[in-house]
């Protein structure tokens, strides 16, 4: 059995998906990146296709049809890919280095720990902690976020 459960997708043919126009496609695309990346409703764990759809003024449909044509992948797996991508800056932040995985998975948009490692392990190849440590051991002081003390200005 494969960590994580973890199983190939079969590319499917869906009729709808060349029922849209490319015109409107791309300005789906352009609609949806503003309000699952911009916006950042990717950190809402409720926040479904269904209501991106009626944030848009579409259907499901060509949500779906847009996010599998113009971003090659489902909208579960494009939206935990913004979820991924921040968890891996928070991972690496000093400030954070003490927060579990839970909440880290949480802060992302998961809606719990199991999801968010498998998620990760998918895109990445190995878990949050694995990454969290493998960045810590090769920038052991590098990886500070925190912002600069201020200097004394001397007096002339």
């Amino acid at each position: 059995m494969a960590k994580y459960n973890i199983t190939e997708k079969k590319e499917k043919e869906a009729h709808y998906r060349t029922l849209v126009s490319p015109r409107v496609m791309d300005e789906l695309k352009d609609k949806i990146l503003n309000v699952v990346v911009m916006q950042k409703k990717y950190k809402d764990k409720d926040y479904s296709a269904k209501k991106l759809a009626t944030d848009l003024g579409t259907n499901t449909r060509y949500i779906s049809a847009v996010v599998n044509v113009r971003f090659h992948m489902n909208y579960t797996s494009f939206v935990n890919k913004f979820r991924i991508e921040e968890a891996m800056t928070i991972l690496i932040d000093r400030r954070y280095q003490k927060m579990s995985m839970e909440q880290v998975s949480d802060m992302v948009g998961f809606a719990n720990r199991q999801s968010f490692y498998a998620a990760f392990f998918r895109e990445l190849g190995i878990t949050p902690r694995e990454y969290r440590q493998q960045q810590f051991a090769l920038h052991p002081k590098e990886i500070v976020t925190e912002k600069p003390k201020k200097s004394k200005e001397s007096k002339a």
